[in-house]
């Protein structure tokens, strides 16, 4: 039987190799167009605001850096409903599903309340981070009205995380899929007034994200509680709170949450230094930001299920599948990124064309598309082993690692290059590049780490 090494130097059958890549992508495919959906919704919006205005482009870019903290924070405190719906799946106790469902969704709508009554508080917030009060002003009403649709949109990942743990993520594929289309029409419509619509610019994109996120919790709800399927899962059951459960539930996801809230964080200051650089430099950083996340959701798509194959193995405590899930991952999602980073390095100016026909716009973005391309592969690396410690139930260690890569290195770093050293935004994209590489570098080490300790240990008890 053909055999390849893997990073222990041991030998891993052929077939075995085969098999991981086969259900990764199955799995990975569906998952990733319903993560890229939220992402290319946010990159139509930055394609009609950056037509309609520069300055409503500028705050819709600064409004949304900090409400897209706090959605990733929220999904990833969530992080555990995917995980222990996967470790009760692989142990075959079907019927505990359903439970981690119910706490999941609830523990949703807390935290969109939560994350709402923060964006209240978005203009004062703003001005204290040193941005014009025009600026602060346009920006609070962004997020005031995205915080609206908050508790949706975190239900929604909570459902769809459930259903991925099942190995089931067409449904949330085919919900965003319909969700994109809905956003479509509602954001043409919104922002430049169709019909009886006022023109309501980049407020407009805001309320049809609203709309959407609704939309999209809806859906995913009524799917779970009106498919008879899902009712073995326990889901229409109520199991109480079982505390024990509860909290090993959120004790997952509270590394997942810390990692998404430094990172995310991280990238907020960057959108704060892009303003200070100024309204051009804001609306590239917002262009080339968004197309920048819309390819990082292909490797989180594979992150997620990379996590869902590791969390399987590691319900049934299969130390050598446990590792060929996470290496797997890895491969399969470097070899895409490349691809997509060479369409990126190719042709950034028509890429730039596509959301904006200012010149001064195109030519700021132009050199953040180029150097995106190198970002997005060890970015996307670094995710993926990521979701695989977490799938594993390692979440403080990669969080740890997140503060040090994106905090001690990346904001400060991005700072210097940017204001300093004259670089301006390409500057922040310089930062990014090299934070990621440090991130990539540090949670590839845990993971070969971890599954060398894992053999090690399995040889000496069995």
């Amino acid at each position: 039987m053909s055999r390849v090494l893997s990073r222990d130097g041991k030998a891993w059958p052929a077939a075995r190799i085969v098999r991981h890549v086969s259900e990764l992508v199955r799995l990975a495919g569906p998952v990733i167009v319903a993560r890229a959906g939220i992402l290319v919704m946010a990159v139509v919006d930055v394609i009609f605001v950056g037509r309609y205005g520069t300055s409503d482009l500028a705050h819709l870019a600064l409004g949304s850096a900090p409400f897209n903290t706090l959605v990733g924070t929220g999904a990833g405190l969530l992080i555990g409903t995917l995980v222990m719906t996967a470790n009760a799946f692989g142990r075959g106790a079907l019927a505990e599903c359903g439970a981690v469902w119910q706490r999941g969704t609830i523990y949703a709508g807390l935290l969109g309340f939560a994350g709402f009554a923060i964006c209240l508080f978005g203009e004062p917030i703003l001005l204290l981070l040193g941005q014009t009060p025009e600026m602060a002003a346009g920006a609070g009403r962004i997020m005031i009205i995205l915080g609206l649709g908050l508790p949706a949109g975190l239900i929604y990942t909570a459902t769809a995380y459930f259903l991925e743990g099942l190995k089931r993520p067409v449904p949330g594929m085919v919900v965003m899929v319909l969700a994109n289309l809905l956003n479509a029409l509602l954001v043409w419509v919104l922002v430049f007034g169709v019909w009886i619509f006022p023109e309501m610019g980049a407020e407009g994109a805001a309320w049809a994200s609203t709309l959407v996120r609704t939309f999209l919790a809806a859906a995913m709800v009524a799917y779970v509680l009106g498919v008879a399927d899902y009712a073995r899962y326990g889901v229409k059951r109520w199991s109480g709170w079982r505390w024990r459960e509860w909290a090993k539930q959120r004790r997952i996801g509270y590394g997942g949450g810390a990692s998404v809230f430094i990172e995310s964080g991280a990238f907020m200051s960057l959108s704060l230094f892009a303003g200070w650089i100024g309204a051009v430099a804001l609306g590239a950083h917002g262009i080339a930001l968004n197309l920048l996340a819309l390819i990082f959701m292909v490797a989180l798509g594979v992150g997620s299920a990379t996590a869902v194959r590791v969390g399987i193995a590691h319900g049934r405590h299969d130390w050598k599948d446990l590792s060929l899930a996470g290496w797997t991952g890895l491969g399969v999602n470097s070899v895409v990124m490349v691809l997509l980073g060479i369409v990126l390095w190719a042709i950034p100016d028509s890429i730039a064309g596509l959301f904006t026909t200012d010149p001064a716009l195109v030519a700021s973005v132009t050199p953040l598309i180029a150097l995106s391309a190198f970002i997005l592969i060890v970015d996307g690396g670094q995710v993926v082993m990521a979701n695989a410690l977490r799938g594993r139930g390692d979440a403080l260690v990669p969080a740890l690692m997140h503060t040090i890569s994106y905090i001690v290195v990346m904001v400060p770093l991005s700072w210097f290059l940017a204001l300093p050293l004259g670089h301006g935004v390409l500057g922040l994209y310089e930062g990014i590049l090299i934070a990621s590489m440090v991130s990539a570098a540090l949670l590839v080490g845990r993971f070969q780490w971890l599954c060398r300790r894992d053999t090690l240990r399995d040889t000496m008890t069995g």
